[in-house]
């Protein structure tokens, strides 16, 4: 079991120090041997990784309880029979005339009317005042939506009747009474007083809330799934949730934005109760529901570059990574040393038998050291632990495995002499290069406007602005490097989305309003803009709580309010299966958070650019790209590989399966996998998140640069699984221009998996550093521009509170004259009286009406 496993929440009544004596043997050194153990063994294969929307539905349905809520299961399943019994036994069947044989009836026996007749019973039930009465009425419904296990004999039946189960009860009208329900707990100002007065919040405080998240959670990932079994009519139901989800569901808002009111007011010490597990995971899945997963968003996107008019996409960015080999990670310091050490000893001969023939000049020289161990040295960051010191510092067996995969100029730079020329490597050992490059490559407008811009001032001495089609009187070779410039050529979304911004800027009268499609994520983003900073300092506050790099403080929100139990583990046993829920408690919270940001971004990328980096500046000035980098700052073989997790314990296979006797070998035997799928779909997840923040923004670039990120990110190299190497790759090419010569010199093996797994830009000068773009004085007011061109967006499509320059007025003298105003009935008769009174006594001052207008 790693240390990382042993960790326990750090609050008052939780003694964390005894309990790790208690489970180190041999104490600090104990777990520094462990990890030892565990760090030498990282030399792993391929992971057989696949990237989705979520994991299996067993596996996202497992992870929304803890295993402190085990023992609700058989509660929730003794309130429902309960209450089940007494319904029978009020039925008239003629089939059932014994009482024994009405008591042996089971759910699953029941015709479709009588489900239903059953399920409107307990929503009459919901609508009770009594506090406990109606908590045993949720208990009964979420035992129906976690599919009446107690008559299933196998996980598969379980599923099955929970998927039948779930769209019975929405069909019902359940969902929006638990709607009802939640609104009343959320704003249940005696509850949340009460949690704040209390010195440690546990999973008892939140009973009400967890059952009616649970409910709501496992409808909306049920339904959510499409299968190819499902009846018609389920999928009718199914499209019709999806649209309630996403449109005006409560007060004009969609369900997702009343979740994100949970969060904020979590955060902000106002409600510290709430089971904030449930609620992002509930909000992810809300999110994945009603705007699509990454699928949709590629559907989403050919069809909106159809409807611009603009050429198809290149590939299927999808389908490229998932045939996407992972790349050899560079070798460490310690392997390069060893095989540095290896060398010299088989080179000592040669160099006595050089030594004995005379001074010669390369009798006196060294075996040089490797330079790719340099960069490993040299460089230190602000977030460096001691894990990844020790890690450095310990030398790890090296069997020139690396060693093989690199390019004969980069494997050997003795200097030896010449008559001494290495052999030929076998074939099998030889470096086999690609034959193609997995990605098209691309060029934008302004690349070409700029390449032409450099070649008029050389060759004819004056430029003609962003005029790409006139060539005349430069040499060949520029026509045939326009020619293939022009080829490849890519107009993205957000390039047309910016040129329509400003030409409705420009010519507000002549374009008239514009017309705004209300997608699912424009009805979102308009919920959202408000608030939209309080959300995602909120999101990254829970971000950094669960980080397992985070320190614990106590001025910091408490993420374990719903997973601690009334009462603190007093054996060692006990102790061990708290702090593997903790920890899962906290890998999960990371997984729905890492997922829902990637998902608002790219959505909103895809609806209107400008939406897209109003959130990407709040998450930069929240200090988004920091916190990701310290995420990564850690041992992130060991987060990968962790396994905080009991498979006896998971749903449902603790309701279904006699639950065998828990020992310490048991919960450190955790599951047989070689990697923890949410904790890579967390990595891959903020890698990715952190490429949208940074993509053509040179200022966030070099926040990268400052934070010393390339060390962090080479690290992340060690997992050997392409889509987040490519990811990883993708960050260190963003910034090579601006990390010296040097680094580019020390680091050629990156340098070269950069070449063949990430898409090139024919003009970008990321190998060299000559860029024009990398100025440090533009950085500034790069963004800045941004932000004013952002305002102007969301002033001109949001605000409609201020009067406009441009609002159309009545001046026509028909239209006026014609208007029907109502007048006294006296009126007539005092016309003239009133005309002289308000019109010919009254003088006008005209210079007075020139100034004010």
């Amino acid at each position: 079991m790693q240390s990382k496993t042993m960790e326990v929440p750090n609050l008052n009544h939780v003694n964390t120090n005894s309990i790790k004596q208690k489970l180190a043997p041999n104490g600090k050194d104990g777990f520094k041997n462990q990890r030892k153990d565990s760090e030498c063994s990282m030399e792993s294969p391929n992971l057989e990784f696949e990237y989705g929307d979520a994991d299996s539905t067993t596996a996202e349905l497992s992870e929304l309880y803890s295993y402190t809520e085990e023992p609700e299961f058989n509660l929730n399943r003794e309130y429902f029979e309960e209450d089940f019994r007494r319904h029978v036994k009020e039925l008239k069947w003629e089939e059932l005339k014994w009482e024994e044989q009405r008591a042996h009836v089971k759910w699953a026996e029941l015709k479709w009317e009588e489900q239903r007749a059953h399920v409107m019973r307990l929503l009459d039930a919901l609508e009770v005042t009594d506090r406990e009465k109606r908590l045993k009425i949720a208990r009964a419904i979420l035992y129906l939506a976690q599919g009446v296990f107690g008559e299933c004999c196998c996980d598969e039946e379980v599923l099955y009747w929970s998927r039948s189960n779930v769209f019975l009860l929405y069909e019902m009208g359940i969902f929006t009474a638990l709607l009802e329900l939640l609104t009343m707990e959320i704003e249940n100002s005696q509850a949340c007083s009460s949690a704040v007065r209390k010195p440690a919040v546990s999973l008892a405080d939140s009973t009400e809330l967890r059952v009616l998240l649970s409910i709501m959670y496992l409808m909306v990932e049920v339904m959510r799934q499409e299968q190819d079994e499902d009846r018609p009519e389920w999928k009718t139901t199914r499209q019709a949730f999806k649209t309630e989800l996403g449109g005006p569901l409560y007060n004009g808002e969609p369900f997702a934005l009343l979740l994100f009111t949970m969060v904020t007011k979590f955060c902000s010490m106002n409600a510290p109760h709430f089971p904030m597990k449930k609620v992002l995971l509930l909000l992810w899945k809300t999110v994945l529901f009603t705007l699509g997963g990454f699928e949709d968003l590629q559907h989403i996107k050919v069809c909106a570059r159809e409807r611009w008019g603009l050429p198809p996409l290149p590939e299927d960015p999808l389908q490229v990574v998932r045939v996407m080999r992972a790349a050899s990670p560079p070798a460490s310091a310690m392997e390069l040393i060893e095989q540095q050490q290896k060398r010299g000893r088989r080179s000592r001969r040669s160099a006595f038998v050089d030594s004995l023939e005379g001074d010669s000049p390369f009798s006196k020289k060294q075996p040089l050291m490797k330079q790719d161990s340099l960069d490993t040295y040299n460089e230190r960051d602000p977030f460096k632990n001691d894990d990844t010191r020790d890690e450095e510092e310990e030398p790890e067996d090296a069997d020139g495995s690396l060693e093989a995969e690199l390019d004969p100029l980069e494997r050997d730079v003795i200097i030896q002499p010449p008559p001494m020329a290495p052999p030929l490597r076998p074939a099998s050992e030889r470096v086999s290069f690609p034959r193609g490059l997995p990605w098209a490559p691309k060029v934008r407008e302004r690349d070409i406007e700029h390449f032409l811009e450099m070649s008029r001032n050389k060759f004819i001495g004056f430029t003609l602005g962003s005029d790409t089609e006139t060539l005349v009187g430069l040499p060949r070779p520029i026509h045939e490097s326009v020619k293939t410039l022009k080829q490849h050529k890519y107009v993205s979304m957000a390039e047309v989305q910016i040129k329509r911004e400003e030409e409705l800027q420009q010519c507000p009268m002549t374009l008239g309003e514009e017309d705004v499609d209300e997608t699912p994520a424009e009805i979102l983003y308009q919920g959202m803009l408000p608030n939209l900073s309080q959300y995602v300092i909120a999101l990254l506050k829970l971000l950094l709580a669960a980080a397992p790099t985070s320190k614990a403080k106590t001025d910091s929100i408490n993420i374990l309010a719903d997973v601690l139990p009334e009462e603190m583990p007093v054996t060692v046993l006990q102790s061990m299966k708290l702090g593997i829920d903790v920890n899962r408690h906290k890998e999960i919270i990371v997984k729905s958070i890492s997922a829902l940001l990637l998902l608002l971004l790219k959505h909103l990328k895809l609806n209107h650019i400008y939406q897209f980096e109003y959130i990407c500046q709040h998450l930069v000035f929240a200090n988004c790209i920091p916190l990701i980098l310290k995420f990564f700052n850690q041992n992130i073989m060991s987060y990968i590989s962790a396994k905080n997790s009991i498979c006896v314990l998971d749903f449902p296979h603790c309701v279904v399966h006699d639950m065998p006797e828990l020992t310490a070998e048991s919960l450190e035997a955790g599951d047989s996998a070689e990697f923890c799928w949410r904790n890579l779909f967390s990595c891959i997840n903020l890698l990715r998140v952190l490429n949208k923040l940074t993509k053509w923004k040179h200022s966030r670039t070099m926040m990268l640069v400052v934070f010393k990120s390339a060390p962090i990110l080479k690290r992340a190299l060690k997992v050997k699984v392409a889509m987040m190497q490519l990811y990883v790759l993708k960050l260190l090419k963003m910034q090579t221009k601006y990390l010296g010569r040097q680094w580019r010199k020390s680091n050629m093996k990156t340098m070269s998996a950069i070449y063949q797994k990430v898409r090139h830009r024919l003009n970008d000068d990321w190998a060299y550093g000559n860029d024009i773009d990398a100025r440090p004085w533009d950085f500034q007011a790069e963004e800045c521009a941004l932000r004013e061109s952002i305002e102007r967006f969301n002033t001109r499509r949001y605000d409609r509170s201020q009067p406009s320059d441009f609002t159309p007025v009545d001046t026509c003298l028909q239209s006026v004259l014609g208007h029907q105003v109502a007048l006294p009935d006296d009126f007539p008769f005092s016309y003239e009286l009133w005309l002289q009174r308000e019109v010919f006594s009254q003088p006008i001052q005209w210079e007075g009406l020139l100034q004010a207008h």
